[in-house]
């Protein structure tokens, strides 16, 4: 239930990074509202699925850059998963298009402090 809601909150996420960052964006398989949400959805889930696997490998990896640059180059690092999603979105034909690295950067941590806030409205409390 957790992932559902985490895939929930990151494609909302998405939807308000594609509308405020010009060089992200989600091209759907369809052109009806249902393919676009569903579309967002899928590109959600394989962000979560990258930053779970992939993105848990490269943190232990760059462990020490993290101490080096006090947790800069976690926005490289975003920046990479979401050109790494952006990869896959491009295998299956639609999904996420980043135009560039640096736009990805952005991307990311917009997408980032979007994911945070609305994390913050939907959790639930622990009462």
């Amino acid at each position: 239930m957790r992932f559902i809601i985490k895939v929930l909150v990151v494609a909302f996420a998405l939807w308000l990074t594609t509308l405020l960052v010009a060089g992200v964006k989600v091209v759907p398989y369809d052109d009806t509202a249902i393919g676009t949400v569903l579309t967002y959805l899928l590109v959600a889930a394989i962000f979560g699925l990258v930053n779970a696997i992939i993105g848990t490998f490269i943190r232990i990896v760059a462990f020490p850059l993290y101490v080096l640059t006090l947790g800069l180059i976690s926005f490289i690092v975003n920046g990479l998963l979401l050109l790494i999603v952006d990869w896959f979105s491009d295998l299956i034909g639609f999904g996420l298009v980043v135009e560039t690295f640096w736009w990805g950067v952005l991307g990311a941590l917009v997408l980032g402090l979007f994911s945070w806030l609305i994390g913050l409205v939907v959790r639930p409390s622990r009462d």
